[in-house]
């Protein structure tokens, strides 16, 4: 019983011991878990803390590189726009200045026009001071006259209104070589600078034809074959084409000659293409010269097309560009027209640039203004006159038409465009090499200009110089002084202009001298 006791008890003391040591044992690993999980806490906590502070970190830095690309384009964008700003603060200080310029020109020109205003002034006052002055002079001399001579009233009047009529005629040609020498010193200069420089800017070729195209041929025997039997063939060509056929000696080659140049180029190409088929007769000669009228309008359109396209002139009408067109088949002097009109229009838009004008106005009236002479052998009447009334049917601007119809002064001018045509025309066509003339109309002219000269009085030899486009005078010097020598400077231009046709223009010299010869013994 006793033992039992003891080894319950000591069973249960051992129960107690074991639970003891169980639970101080459990206390431990507790203790070391919670320190371990604690330590791996605090690594967690220090890992994240880490991680977070790197994506901090990478955050900053992304908004960091986002901030400066935004920065970076809005630089860019506000130096483009100070760089198109700085551009147009120029291009603003440019027209400044270039309207204070003109301003000042302007001031300028209105300034010598008031001079000139006021010397014209003066001068009106002294010219009815010296009329008031001629009039007591001129009664004093009825008086004298009357008394001393026993003229009659009439008689003294006659007398003294010629005696008065040469007075003013020689002040006059004094006062107009003044005011001549004053506008040639203002605007010879510039004048000289806006031609010089459009002509500089402006080179054509120099073109010629005739009235007579030659087509080769391969050999002697298709000339037969063009005549044809009993010369049905080219009877034939002739009536389909209008154009004479001349069949000689020339060798391998027939001539075609023809004053309408676009007849004679169809029946050129109509040649051309019955010689390289063989196959010549009535029936197929009409068809081949039927295709190639149409081949030539389709030219005639591509060349008015073209030379529209070249100077930038856009909107013409279909009539005109085929007109234009035609231009290219007609010369005048051996010029081509259209190449003229061309060369024309180029300087007109150069010096209306020059001169601050409209230069697609001035390049239109340029290329426009022979049009008539596209169409002058259909209808009767001068080139300008039936240029201006077609012009005026294709709907073209008055100053288009005025330039056409007017350059040749036949009708008064509306636009300063007219008076730039009329330069330019004469500066196409004056210039070496642009024209030519049969040698005979070129004697023939020669001598009229040279004659005409010397059917004035007071004039000892004329000599015409430089190709006819000057004339020098030579006079008596006792018995014309200087001053009449402007005065028959002008007579001669001005018979000159009513006379005689020429191209260009013609300068007029009068040169009188004085010499005194002696020997010495």
């Amino acid at each position: 019983m006793n033992d039992t006791l003891v080894i319950v008890v000591v069973g249960a003391l051992a129960l107690v011991v074991g639970f003891v040591v169980a639970w101080l044992i459990a206390q431990r690993v507790g203790d070391k878990s919670i320190r371990a999980a604690n330590e791996k806490a605090e690594q967690i906590v220090a890992a994240a803390e880490k991680d977070g502070q790197m994506r901090k970190k990478e955050k900053l830095l992304e908004a960091k590189e986002e901030f400066l690309k935004v920065k970076t384009a809005e630089e860019k964008a506000l130096d483009s726009q100070r760089k198109q700003i700085e551009t147009d603060q120029r291009a603003l200080d440019d027209k400044i200045a270039n309207v204070q310029k003109q301003g000042d020109f302007v001031a300028s020109r209105e300034q010598e026009v008031t001079n000139r205003e006021k010397n014209l002034s003066t001068r009106e006052k002294g010219i009815e001071i010296r009329e008031t002055e001629l009039e007591s002079i001129i009664s004093q001399q009825n008086d004298k006259l009357q008394k001393i001579a026993g003229m009659t009233t009439d008689d003294a009047k006659k007398q003294l209104m010629d005696n008065m009529l040469e007075h003013a005629k020689r002040e006059a040609a004094g006062r107009i070589k003044e005011i001549r020498e004053q506008a040639e010193a203002e605007a010879e200069k510039e004048a000289k600078e806006i031609i010089l420089r459009s002509i500089y800017r402006c080179a054509a070729e120099h073109t010629m034809e005739t009235t007579v195209s030659v087509v080769s041929l391969p050999n002697e025997d298709m000339k037969g074959r063009i005549i044809g039997r009993e010369g049905r063939n080219i009877r034939a060509f002739e009536t389909a084409t209008g154009v004479d056929v001349i069949v000689d000696d020339t060798p391998e080659a027939v001539i075609l000659s023809a004053y309408d140049p676009v007849r004679r180029e169809v029946a050129r190409m109509a040649l051309d293409k019955l010689v390289t088929d063989g196959r010549i007769h009535p029936t197929r000669i009409e068809e081949v010269v039927t295709k190639s009228a149409k081949e030539m309008d389709v030219r005639v359109r591509e060349a008015g097309e073209q030379a529209s396209f070249e100077l930038a002139i856009h909107g013409l009408h279909n009539d005109t560009v085929r007109m234009l067109g035609k231009l290219n088949y007609r010369t005048s002097y051996g010029q081509n027209v259209l190449a003229h009109s061309k060369e024309v229009a180029m300087l007109c838009g150069l010096m209306a640039a020059e001169l601050g004008l409209d230069a697609a106005m001035a390049k239109r009236c340029g290329l426009l203004h022979d049009i008539g002479k596209a169409i002058d052998r259909q209808t009767e009447g001068t080139h300008t006159q039936i240029g201006a009334e077609f012009l005026r049917r294709c709907n073209e601007h008055e100053y288009v038409v005025n330039a056409a119809e007017a350059h040749h002064d036949d009708v008064p001018k509306v636009s300063p465009y007219v008076d730039i045509v009329q330069a330019a025309d004469a500066v196409s066509g004056a210039r070496p090499g642009a024209r030519r003339e049969p040698l005979e109309a070129y004697i023939k002219r020669l001598q009229q200009l040279e004659e005409l000269a010397d059917s004035f009085k007071g004039v000892n030899k004329a000599f015409a110089i430089q190709a006819g486009r000057e004339i020098r005078v030579i006079v008596e010097h006792d018995k014309i002084d200087d001053l009449a020598t402007e005065i028959l400077a002008g007579d001669i231009a001005q018979k000159i202009e009513a006379e005689m046709q020429y191209p260009g223009q013609i300068k007029v010299t009068v040169i009188r001298e004085t010499r005194a010869t002696e020997f010495a013994k």
